[in-house]
This record gives C-alpha cells, sequence and structure tokens, in this order.
C-alpha cells in the first residue's frame, strides 16, 4: 500500500481514537490498513486444489499451469494427509503462489496456514468459530467461511470474515454429503452482506453463466481445472468467460 495512504488512515484513526491508551491507537491503525489491503484481494478465479483429481503429475505443477491460465487465489485442500506431509506440500506451493504473487489459502489448518505463512485460510461450519481464528492469526491475514444460507453468511461476516464461500451450487463429486444453495438464497446472500463471495460446487464453463451480473466476485473451481489435460488452457478459458460475463 502507498505510503502516503497509510499516513493518512494513521492520522484520521489518532483523530477518530483520540483519548485511548497508544497500545489500542495502534491496534486499530493495524487493524484498518490490513482490511484495506485485504479489499484488493481479486477472486476471480479462486482454484481448490485436489491431488486426487488433477491431471498433472505433481500438484506444484497443476498449480503453476492454473496461475499461467489466470487463476487469482489458491486454496490449498489436504483431508488425507499427515500434517507433516500436509506442511511439506504448504511449502512447496506456497514458493509457486508467492512467484507468481498469488494469495495461498489453507483448507481448515491454522496451524499450516500459520506455519508458511499464508494469506489466510478458509473455514467451514464444524471448524473453530471465525472469532477463534480471528484471535490466532491476526487481522492482516485472511479469513474465508463456507456458508450454505443467509444466516450463516450475516453471522460469518459479523464475526470478521473476510470473504464467503457459497455452496455447493450444483451436485458434485467433491461434496457429496452437501445440499444444493438455490440462486434465490445466494441472492439474499449477496443482499445482506457487503464482502466479497465466491461460489462453488459444480462451477465448470457450463453453468459460470448462471452468476452474470449476480454481484458474484468469484468462482471457485476444482475440477473443471485441475482434472483437465490442458490445465491453464481450462484456467484461461474459465476466467476470460467469467470476466467478460462480468462487464
Amino acid at each position: 500500500m502507498n505510503k502516503n495512504v497509510v499516513k493518512f488512515i494513521e492520522k484520521k484513526l489518532v483523530r477518530k481514537l483520540k483519548g485511548k491508551t497508544k497500545r489500542k491507537v495502534k491496534k486499530e491503525i493495524k487493524k484498518d490498513i490490513s482490511s484495506k489491503i485485504k479489499q484488493n484481494v481479486n477472486y476471480t478465479l479462486y482454484l481448490c486444489t485436489d491431488r486426487g483429481l488433477m491431471s498433472s503429475a505433481t500438484i506444484e505443477e497443476s498449480v503453476e499451469k492454473a496461475i499461467k491460465g489466470g487463476v487469482t487465489v489458491v486454496q490449498l485442500r489436504e483431508k488425507d494427509c499427515s500434517s507433516k506431509e500436509f506442511y511439506d506440500i504448504a511449502v512447496s506451493v506456497k514458493k509457486i503462489t508467492d512467484q507468481y504473487k498469488v494469495p495461498l489459502i489453507i483448507n481448515d489448518r491454522v496451524d499450516i496456514a500459520l506455519a508458511v505463512k499464508a494469506a489466510g485460510v478458509h473455514i467451514g461450519q464444524s471448524d473453530l468459530p471465525v472469532k477463534v481464528v480471528r484471535r490466532l492469526i491476526g487481522y492482516e491475514k485472511i479469513i474465508g467461511v463456507s456458508v450454505s444460507n443467509v444466516d450463516e453468511a450475516v453471522k460469518a461476516k459479523k464475526e470478521g470474515a473476510d470473504y464467503l464461500g457459497v455452496g455447493a451450487m450444483y451436485a458434485t463429486d467433491t461434496k457429496k454429503d452437501t445440499r444444493a444453495v438455490s440462486m434465490e438464497e445466494l441472492m439474499k446472500i449477496r443482499d445482506n452482506v457487503d464482502i466479497p463471495i465466491v461460489v462453488i460446487g459444480g462451477i465448470n464453463m457450463n453453468t459460470l453463466y448462471n452468476f452474470k451480473n449476480k454481484g458474484i466476485n468469484g468462482l471457485a473451481v476444482v475440477s473443471a481445472i485441475v482434472a483437465k489435460e490442458d490445465v491453464e488452457g481450462a484456467a484461461r478459458q474459465m476466467y476470460e468467460a467469467f470476466t467478460d460475463s462480468k462487464k
């Protein structure tokens, strides 16, 4: 962030917080600056990794090809490996995301996110509460929350979520135990929260157009990118189709 902008925010907050302790002022300044930085995250094409579905030989290759095709955020999702293996994979993938200046989000595991200094963490309804996660990772990190209805969305926003993952929008092999979120419910969520929304679950070239002009910030995609033979081409096609549909 531009130094002049930071100074402006600091002066504005110092006036606003006049009378509070120096520690509280510094905390509010840090929180406000972090908020401004996180607002600039581009969620347009949000990749969720899946080693079980990917066509590439390695997860690093899969992620790099996807980024070259237009992926703007990467979520590392590992459900069936040890903590040590998850950590090692995260370190390796983060080298790729850092190279291309793409935020790396860790699914579920706050400890892994902190250990590798990821951009943030994504949590579900059965994971640690947002307030607890925020206390652990600080204000500068991104917190995403999976929601499927307006009540969950409003609660997540109130507790400090930076963005929402709404779904599953359609039936999907990666989320077999979830009920599809209706378009009506999605619009209710959009009307009631002012933070970024990415839709997930069955998002592909056939379904992405259903989110045209709906105020949706991005598409969370798994198999429609990682399972394709041409990962880079699949990502580019989806990115161009969605950004064109947003115009």
